[in-house]
């Protein structure tokens, strides 16, 4: 899927590289997401994946390289082709427009389900709590769980959470939407209700970036699929292509193992 012609990809990293002390975790990533792309990361464990997804909104901050949302460089200033790092509250305000699920739910505990997904516009966009009330009961019914507006995460299942958690994250009314295996917390049986919320989500043309190793899901909801190794990407294209006929030999071992 590409961009409408003359908008930039929603985004865009060029030679993305993340060390920690000596630790090179990330080498050089360079990809594009068109705006209403979903794209599925995919790879073993320690490949990256999770620190390049905290990379696009700077929560991590890149050693060096570019990371680009909606044409914008992602937590610094571009001046003359120098990037200046922008003050924390600049890199917040940027952040708002992508919304992040993480593998832990994060809600807050001593809230119900409406006041967890009515915190965010009420406190950082100064909604009105009536409008931000009216537009948290909207999310929690497209995520099927208006009848736990009133529960507190305690009550509610890993699933429930979840599904909370992605209502919060929508209520910034984001631009991108960030997954970090939004599954790998959840029993089995409640990962299918998690997942068709995403796949809602991507049908109604949401651009998404998702960490998964959820292989079905990405066979039938990604446009692009890219296999990170060691820090780099091994292989990226259709689902099909990467999924069923993939030309790299790590990337056929990995999915040997998963498939």
């Amino acid at each position: 899927m590409s961009s409408p012609t003359g908008a930039p990809p929603m985004l865009r990293a060029e030679q993305v590289c993340k060390e920690f002390d000596s630790l090179r975790v990330l080498k050089g990533i360079s990809l594009e997401v068109a705006r209403g792309e979903v794209m599925c990361l995919i790879g073993p464990s320690g490949s990256g994946k999770s620190t390049f997804l905290r990379c696009i909104n700077h929560l991590e901050r890149i050693t060096s390289g570019r990371l680009y949302v909606d044409g914008e460089v992602m937590g610094y200033h571009d001046r003359g082709g120098r990037l200046h790092e922008m003050h924390p509250r600049d890199a917040a305000a940027q952040r708002r427009d992508i919304g992040m699920v993480f593998q832990r739910f994060n809600l807050f505990g001593h809230r119900t389900a409406l006041e967890n997904v009515v915190e965010a516009p009420l406190r950082v966009k100064g909604v009105p709590r009536a409008d931000a009330a009216r537009r948290a009961m909207a999310l929690l019914d497209r995520v099927g769980l208006t009848s736990k507006a009133d529960a507190y995460p305690a009550q509610l299942s890993g699933g429930q959470q979840q599904r909370v958690a992605i209502a919060r994250a929508l209520a910034m009314e984001p631009k991108l939407m960030l997954f970090d295996e939004p599954t790998s917390a959840l029993d089995p049986e409640l990962v299918g209700e998690v997942l068709d919320v995403m796949k809602a989500l991507a049908q109604d043309g949401m651009t998404m970036v998702v960490v998964t190793h959820e292989m079905g899901f990405a066979r039938e909801v990604a446009d692009t699929v890219v296999f990170m190794d060691d820090g780099v990407v091994v292989e990226s294209g259709e689902p099909q292509a990467v999924l069923t006929d993939p030309q790299h030999q790590r990337t056929r071992s990995f999915l040997s193992k998963v498939l």
